[in-house]
């Protein structure tokens, strides 16, 4: 868009002055005095007039003077042959131009503030937000309309709100949004959380869908969970993202899962995803917990015990045999002496 110059100006031309043609000539009358009668009878209606006659509108002051207009730039300023609205066309992630114009025929300057308006109202963008269009001026103001990059192809109404001197005027816009339609759809941050399941789906294209549901569960020893598809309570808008959750208030106290959900829409949108998760007694579990701490305290104690006694008992075989004396070689034990002359006396 233009930035140097947000708005044009352009002075209203003034009516043209048309002259009579002149006639054939009359010779003058003699000038005669009026008489006191007829001067007080033309005093009284002038004076009479003066009292009947409404007073003259008086200007409300600057930015607030009345009968000004806003229509779409274009046409003459009489709006005869002007556009009755503001038509627009482009496919979506596009950026579309057009002007408005603002006429000021007052003698007082007008300031006037802009915004978009409808469905189709946040897609608009305005150079200046607050415009003052001199006195006897028409300004024509630039905006764009941004189309969005999910827009559903089709047509989306709006309007651009011109407010002022404590008035507004409304000019519509139609916008034609081009392009194929697409549909998509994803399944994302499956979640199994004791007896719900947590999930979240997002409209990846540009046409509103009405999703459809199934879920199916799978444990260790078969088929825990098969819910048929249903369609959901909701429409899901282009772009958007909703978070979801689904009941399951049978589900396992004890079990090994993995539960699938598979989403589909109309176009031929679908997606599925799935997320495992375990299910474990919180009894039980706490039970087996306390008693393997037990039999683990138990089974400590002993083997402590047990090293203190093998490092006494290690200790006092150390001190034996540092004060027995071990044979030398040319000494024999007393029990193989003994054998020796057993063995020679029966010989």
């Amino acid at each position: 868009m233009p930035q140097s110059t947000p708005y044009v100006h352009r002075r209203l031309s003034a009516p043209p002055v048309l002259f009579a043609s002149p006639g054939p000539l009359v010779p003058p009358r003699p000038f005669a005095a009026p008489r006191p009668f007829a001067l007080a009878v033309l005093f009284g209606a002038l004076l009479l007039s003066l009292l009947v006659a409404p007073p003259a509108a008086a200007d409300d002051g600057p930015g607030s003077p009345a009968g000004w207009t806003a229509r779409p730039a274009g046409g003459g300023s009489a709006g005869q042959d002007a556009r009755p609205y503001v038509y627009l066309e482009g496919t979506p992630g596009t950026v579309l131009q057009d002007r408005l114009s603002v006429t000021n025929p007052a003698r007082t300057p007008l300031t006037v503030r802009l915004r978009g308006d409808g469905p189709a109202g946040p897609w608009f963008r305005f150079a200046a937000d607050t415009v003052t269009v001199p006195a006897r001026t028409r300004a024509d103001v630039p905006f764009a309309l941004a189309v969005p990059r999910y827009a559903v192809p089709g047509g989306v109404a709006g309007e651009i709100l011109t407010v002022g001197g404590g008035e507004e005027r409304r000019v519509p816009v139609r916008v034609r949004v081009g392009g194929p339609t697409l549909a998509a759809l994803t399944v994302e941050d499956v979640e199994v959380s004791g007896r719900t399941i947590r999930y979240a789906l997002v409209n990846r294209g540009n046409a509103p869908l009405r999703p459809r549901l199934s879920v199916r569960a799978e444990g260790v020893f078969g088929t825990l969970l098969d819910r048929q598809a249903r369609p959901l309570p909701l429409e899901l808008a282009p772009g958007h993202r909703v978070e979801l959750t689904e009941p399951w208030p049978d589900a396992p106290a004890l079990d090994s899962v993995t539960v699938r959900l598979r989403v589909t829409a109309g176009g031929g949108a679908r997606d599925e995803a799935a997320a495992s998760g375990a299910y474990i007694p919180v009894a039980p579990v706490t039970g087996a917990g306390l008693l393997a701490l037990g039999v683990l305290a138990v089974l400590g104690a002993r083997g402590y015990r047990r090293r203190i006694r093998r490092g006494r008992g290690e200790t006092g075989t150390g001190a034996a045999a540092a004060t027995t004396t071990a044979p030398g070689p040319d000494k024999r034990p007393a029990e193989e002496e003994r054998h020796l002359e057993t063995a020679g006396a029966e010989s």
